[in-house]
């Protein structure tokens, strides 16, 4: 017997917050030099382009656009931005104190002015990095032990950088992989959010969730993919991955990641959508319809896993046990997750995830995470997804939030109230719901009044 059902439910009015918060000059610094200080190197340096630019922003403030770009740590609290042709001017928008801005042409595009700066090894040695000197770079990811068994440590960096940094030190084991500091799930420096990062976090959940729900609520049959997002209501926020809306029948199967096209949306397709901002990603998925009753069983046992996580997830609680949990809840349904059940998140949308097979790492106040279950298997035609922000925070965290965010410490506790009155689920006072539509999953799109919620 299901413990879910649907129910009619009018999602209320949280309210949008406005202009985002402000990470205050003094936490970049204070993370610069945690970051350094941990790295334990002479020399910290941090790569970052486009895509993966997730830790330098979370130092600086800066996130490279077009090219790439390097943050180099040192003795003596020295602080540089190296940037191409086309961020070295806007690299000035840097909150970190006392950094320094330099050009680096080897990262301008292809065909650019070369003449002034054309060679980073030499940018890199007038820095002050020298023969002999140990470097500890952090790229975007990390390879655990078992992928990688060569003599010198490997990077998800362009080789080029490896090489020019290993040629100017003299000594290819002189460069360390420093990218844990910065993103391993239990101890890196950001896997733990202060209230500031939290309110950041919310003001991207709130806006990207009420956004997708703008699309979900007025999707209609009839609809190309492209007018059903045009109804997100998008003020220009910044994407931290590529919009996305696909559908589709069992002739042409629904693939998540697409991002919208001119087809049209017919009665019984699969839909899902997602939008993430900087700090925070909603996605749902179901079918374009008012009712059926197979597809409705998969969505309750999908369900299920929702709350197995939300009930199972606290500080001091494995992230194993969690994955046990949701694992264990999905397969009495015939799912199970197709990605890790829940991870961490950032700037970028997936920073890591201790919610492993068997991890013994524990979740911690002030871990931001996504609740990202994905079902599978799936059958074409068929889409279904609910995926929200959150983030863990014990009563000191809490209390510095109210203090620094009370709008937003008041958006978090109605949606609370939400999901405990309307909805049925009792969250834990550590945990802190993050989107405008909180554990609202409405399988069926031309209904969205008609949410799944506990009996």
């Amino acid at each position: 017997m299901t413990s879910s059902r649907l129910r009619g439910i009018a999602l209320p009015d949280f309210g949008l917050p406005g202009e985002p918060p402000r990470i205050p000059p003094s936490t970049y610094e204070r993370r610069c030099r945690n970051a350094y200080k941990t790295a334990g190197a002479k020399w910290l340096v941090v790569y970052g382009d486009r895509e993966h630019f997730a830790n330098i922003m979370f130092l600086t403030g800066f996130d490279p656009r077009f090219e790439e770009a390097l943050l180099v740590l040192g003795p003596g609290e020295r602080r540089i931005i190296i940037a191409g042709n086309e961020c070295v001017g806007y690299a000035g928008l840097a909150q970190l104190p006392a950094v320094e801005i330099v050009l680096a042409q080897s990262f301008g595009l292809m065909g650019q002015d070369r003449s002034r700066a054309p060679r980073l090894l030499d940018v890199l040695k007038q820095a002050g990095i020298g023969a002999g000197d140990s470097i500890a770079l952090a790229g975007w990811k990390y390879l655990e032990p078992g992928e990688w068994t060569g003599a010198l440590p490997t990077f998800f960096v362009p080789s080029f950088i490896v090489d020019v940094l290993r040629a100017i030190a003299g000594d290819a084991e002189a460069v360390s992989d420093a990218t844990p500091v910065l993103m391993h799930p239990i101890e890196g420096l950001r896997a733990i959010a202060d209230a500031d990062q939290i309110a950041l976090h919310e003001w991207a959940g709130s806006r990207a969730s009420a956004a997708l729900w703008h699309i979900l609520s007025a999707a209609k049959v009839g609809d190309s993919e492209y007018t059903a997002v045009s109804r997100m209501s998008y003020e220009g926020e910044p994407f931290n991955v590529h919009l996305m809306l696909a559908s589709g029948d069992a002739a042409s199967p629904v693939m998540g990641l697409r991002s919208p096209s001119a087809r049209m949306l017919r009665y019984g397709d699969g839909i899902v959508g997602a939008i993430g901002l900087w700090g925070g990603l909603s996605a749902r998925g179901g079918l374009l319809c008012d009712h059926d009753d197979g597809f409705l069983k998969i969505a309750v046992a999908y369900f299920e896993g929702l709350m197995a996580w939300y009930e199972t997830a606290d500080i001091g609680t494995r992230g194993g046990r969690i994955f046990e949990a949701v694992t264990e809840t999905l397969a009495r349904g015939g799912l199970r997750s197709s990605l890790n059940p829940g991870h961490l998140t950032s700037f970028d949308e997936w920073l890591h995830s201790p919610i492993q097979p068997g991890y013994a790492g524990e979740i911690s106040s002030g871990m931001p995470f996504q609740v990202d279950i994905i079902p599978a298997p799936m059958r074409a035609g068929h889409a279904l997804n609910c995926e929200d922000p959150v983030v863990f925070a014990d009563q000191a965290l809490r209390a510095d939030i109210a203090a620094r965010h009370p709008a937003a410490a008041q958006r978090i506790a109605a949606r609370r109230a939400f999901v405990r009155d309307a909805l049925g689920i009792d969250l834990k006072e550590t945990i802190l719901p993050l989107s405008s539509t909180p554990l609202c999953l409405a399988p069926f799109w031309l209904k969205p009044n008609l949410l799944l919620a506990r009996n």
